[in-house]
């Protein structure tokens, strides 16, 4: 019943470096792979129950040919999780823009660590859990990215693996001499269904939003205001009818005293056996993107410690959760995948 981690090897048409990190327990059917060359990105995780494989992350048939990195299993957002209007902003007195890489091509999206190589700096396996870590640097792994954002930073991330879950943990640290300002962000592909044979119409998704951001394509206003009938999922929606691609704040936290660091955010359901995957954050992921992908495979559960274009939002005095770590300090914050089984 040991946890062990290993490399293959896979066939990539792009000339990228096709090793990944394979996170296993074979006694108890679990598993789960990260691609480091194409954003560390964690593209597949696997559970056994009933006797079956399932397959809980969606990944794009083409992601090893030419896929998109952002398309497929949970992709990293950092420095800035979703859009920034224009690409443009301010900060200290000084003026950045960004590439224009949206669909729209409008708007710059989803940061720099998502689409480039990282470097593993440890990997290992114990009685409870198979990982492996990796880091990015903005000047050293994305070296022209450096003077697009105001810090230079290291941007450290575990992918570990547990009996019935999957756990993200980042340190970001500011290795500059000036403040860095930024957000993280996931966007998590959860398969629908996952469980085989089964009919796509019996899964549902649950949250506890209170509140959404006003949107005006794709970026927020600045305004937000109490989620309609239409978009309290407190009770759950069937995923097949949603069309999805919104930005939720004022997510319901535990009573105190909480004994559990990691706070509840979401959970996709299958509704007739009730078994499921939550999604768990620390306390600093205090928002939420729902988005309902054209092929309707998936539906992705985007946890964000800030919302989209809080860099901007943040300069015209509206609170959107920006973080920032002054010159040496550190930030670190962990998000979980937890399956909910009933045998």
């Amino acid at each position: 019943m040991a946890y062990r981690v290993s490399t293959e090897r896979r066939e990539t048409r792009s000339g990228v470096d096709g090793t990944v990190y394979v996170l296993e327990n074979d006694g108890l059917g679990c598993r789960a792979e990260v691609w480091p060359a194409r954003g560390f990105n964690c593209y597949r995780w696997m559970v056994k129950h009933g006797g079956k494989d399932l397959e809980l992350l969606y990944s794009e048939a083409t992601l090893f040919g030419d896929g998109k990195p952002t398309r497929s299993g949970i992709p990293i957002l950092f420095p800035f999780p979703n859009r920034i209007r224009d690409g443009r902003f301010h900060w200290e007195r000084k003026q950045y823009s960004l590439p224009l890489n949206d669909s729209s091509g409008k708007n710059a999206i989803h940061g720099f660590p998502c689409r480039k190589p990282w470097r593993v700096i440890d990997q290992g396996a114990d009685t409870t859990s198979a990982w492996v870590t990796g880091e990015f640097q903005g000047s050293v792994d994305a070296p022209e990215s450096r003077a697009l954002w105001p810090a230079d930073y290291v941007l450290r991330v575990t992918c570990r693996l547990l009996a019935t879950s999957l756990r993200v943990e980042a340190t970001v640290k500011n290795v500059d001499q000036g403040t860095l300002p930024f957000g993280l962000g996931y966007h998590p592909y959860i398969r629908v269904p996952f469980i085989p044979g089964d009919n796509a119409d019996d899964y549902w998704l649950e949250t506890a939003a209170r509140e959404m951001w006003e949107l005006e394509d794709g970026v927020p206003t600045g305004a937000h205001r109490p989620v309609s009938a239409a978009h309290n999922f407190s009770l759950g929606k069937r995923i097949s009818e949603l069309n999805l691609d919104d930005l939720y704040t004022d997510l319901e936290t535990p009573p105190p005293p909480c004994a559990d660091p990691y706070w509840w955010r979401a959970g996709v359901r299958q509704a007739n056996t009730k078994v499921g995957v939550d999604l768990l954050t620390s306390p600093a992921f205090r928002e939420l993107v729902l988005f309902t992908p054209v092929n309707r495979q998936a539906i992705a559960v985007e946890p964000y410690t800030c919302a989209t274009d809080a860099i901007n939002m943040n300069q015209r005095g509206i609170e959107a959760g920006l973080l920032v770590v002054e010159p040496g300090k550190e930030w670190q914050g962990t998000i979980e995948f937890a399956f909910r089984g009933v045998e």
